[in-house]
């Protein structure tokens, strides 16, 4: 409850969204940008399609934990 209110009072202040939530759309996409080329040695294109399929892979990975796991929840094979 106290994280739903603290969330809530903090958005209602807000006067830009977008902004506020900058860093850590930056942080998020730096996180698998330093993953495929921690280096910097691919060109931009390139690193930034590798890091949008780790990103994928990573969410995909994921997604098949969650099913699995709802799947042993109602007693179901995986």
């Amino acid at each position: 409850m106290r994280s739903k209110l603290g969330a809530h009072t903090r958005w209602a202040n807000c006067d830009d969204r977008t902004a506020a939530t900058e860093p850590a759309r930056k942080a998020f996409r730096d996180r698998w940008l330093d993953q495929v080329d921690p280096d910097r040695v691919l060109p931009a294109a390139e690193r930034a399609m590798r890091a949008d399929h780790a990103m994928r892979a990573h969410m995909t990975r994921m997604a098949l934990a969650s099913a699995k796991a709802r799947a042993r929840r109602l007693g179901r094979a995986s």
